[in-house]
């Protein structure tokens, strides 16, 4: 049977959810006469009537248009063998109703040409397919230029990109140099991009030389001095800047078991300064020293001061990061002694010395002597923790009394009787009232300065 005999008719259906209802919807779509398009009525629209000889699927704009020229389109009968091939998937086509407007019921149009199809199927049978070139940027910078650039670098130790870009300007520019007209222009990123080339590589090679290896200066671990006097802590505070002008600085040594505590001053935390101090304060300890702690301070970590407590046979460590408890001991006499006792305010670096005599000769003794310090007793939780209690506050000499084996501690030229008949010469409050009146007097010196 040929494809023009088919009639094709549906009646227009309504599609319920409950049949005897009643209820219908919106739309309803029907298939009506011979291979006419799929309509779709709307309730709403029903009342308007389509213009005489009009065909309802095909718009007013298309109506009154051009028609399509033989270029664009053609007209294809219902029974020629091409649209029999296409089956009635041609119905769905762009462009399938257009020609009704032409009169005849039984005509389609075809669509227009596909310029991308066309373009494709027009390729000559066997040809090969043009190979993909990608699009290059026209090279700008030779080789010759690469290492150009590559003796400049080797000249001036590979300075950074602007330093290199201002050499490369200079050198065209203010001495003529013709070679470096093209670099004269090189940006900073281009510069980096060209000494990643392979080129500059093969011409620019940088050796580094290996290093000698720097003897370490202070292990970096917590002392343990395993009930022994004889291991200070030891930490720098500093007495403010005023007008650019540094202050004078406090060292301050705090032994670790006794809590035995010495403090000096100095102008300047520099090796001429501070080696004498530290053998003046090393010298007011009662007790042979056998380990100096510090933090990570170059005032301490130096070749001068590793080789002062190399002489005495001194072990230097230094605190490690992160482990604030390594030096806890020295910051906590920072505070509760030299800060409550001297204050923040600036001191300037002139009136060291006369600090450094009021500590040795009022202020240390009166701290070792006289002055009550907290004994900690550790004990270890069940999860492991540590746990510091108080019971027990002493002088920092009757806690050294306490040790046994006290005679093999002390120097030499000291002995247990002397130390005791120090402490006892004068009362806990004496020798605080006189250590006050002779800082009160220092302070005094220093405002009368500052006035004048």
């Amino acid at each position: 049977m040929r494809l023009s005999q088919v009639h094709v008719k549906f009646e227009s259906c309504l599609i319920e959810d409950e049949p005897e209802a009643r209820v219908c919807f919106s739309y309803k779509m029907s298939l009506e006469k011979r291979f006419r398009m799929l309509g779709i009525d709307h309730q709403h629209g029903r009342g308007r009537e389509p213009e005489r000889g009009a065909d309802p699927g095909v718009s007013r704009r298309q109506r009154g248009g051009a028609l399509p020229g033989p270029g664009q389109a053609r007209v294809v009968r219902l029974g020629e063998p091409h649209f029999a091939s296409a089956g009635l998937q041609g119905l769905e086509t762009r462009g399938q109703r257009a020609g009704a407007a032409l009169g005849g019921q039984d005509d389609w149009v075809e669509p227009g040409p596909n310029r991308a199809a066309d373009s494709h199927l027009s390729a000559r049978p066997g040809s090969k397919p043009r190979a993909y070139r990608r699009r290059r940027f026209p090279q700008r910078y030779t080789a010759a230029d690469v290492e150009l650039l590559a003796e400049l670098d080797t000249a001036h130790e590979t300075l950074s990109g602007p330093a290199t870009q201002k050499i490369l300007q200079r050198e065209f520019h203010n001495f003529s140099d013709q070679r470096f007209q093209r670099l004269s222009g090189l940006s900073v990123a281009q510069l980096y991009r060209l000494r990643q080339s392979r080129v500059y590589r093969a011409k620019r090679v940088a050796y580094q030389h290996t290093r000698p290896t720097q003897i370490a200066i202070g292990e970096r671990r917590k002392p343990d001095p395993q009930g022994r006097p004889g291991y200070l802590r030891v930490d720098t505070v500093h007495q403010g800047d005023q007008d650019g002008v540094k202050g004078l600085y406090h060292i301050n040594a705090v032994d670790e078991v006794t809590q035995w505590q010495i403090v000096g001053a100095t102008a300047q935390i520099s090796e001429a300064w501070l080696i004498p101090v530290l053998e003046a304060m090393l010298s007011q300890f009662p007790f042979h020293i056998r380990g100096f702690h510090s933090d990570h301070g170059s005032e301490f970590i130096n070749p001068t001061v590793a080789r002062l407590l190399n002489k005495l046979l001194v072990e230097q460590t230094q605190s490690r990061p992160r482990h604030s408890n390594d030096n806890g001991l020295a910051e906590t006499k920072n505070g509760w002694v030299i800060r409550k006792h001297i204050g923040y305010g600036h001191i300037a670096s002139v009136h060291a010395e006369r600090f450094d005599q009021f500590y040795r000769q009022h202020f240390n003794p009166y701290l070792n002597f006289h002055r009550p310090c907290g004994v900690p007793e550790v004990s270890v939780t069940a999860k492991g923790k540590q746990k510091r209690v108080y019971r027990w506050y002493a002088t920092p000499w009757e806690i050294l009394r306490q040790r046994p084996g006290l005679a093999g501690f002390l120097r030499p030229e000291l002995t247990a009787d002397q130390l005791q008949t120090a402490a006892a010469a004068q009362s806990d409050t004496q020798a605080a009232a006189k250590m006050q009146e002779v800082k009160r007097k220092l302070f005094a010196g220093l405002n009368r300065r500052r006035s004048a």
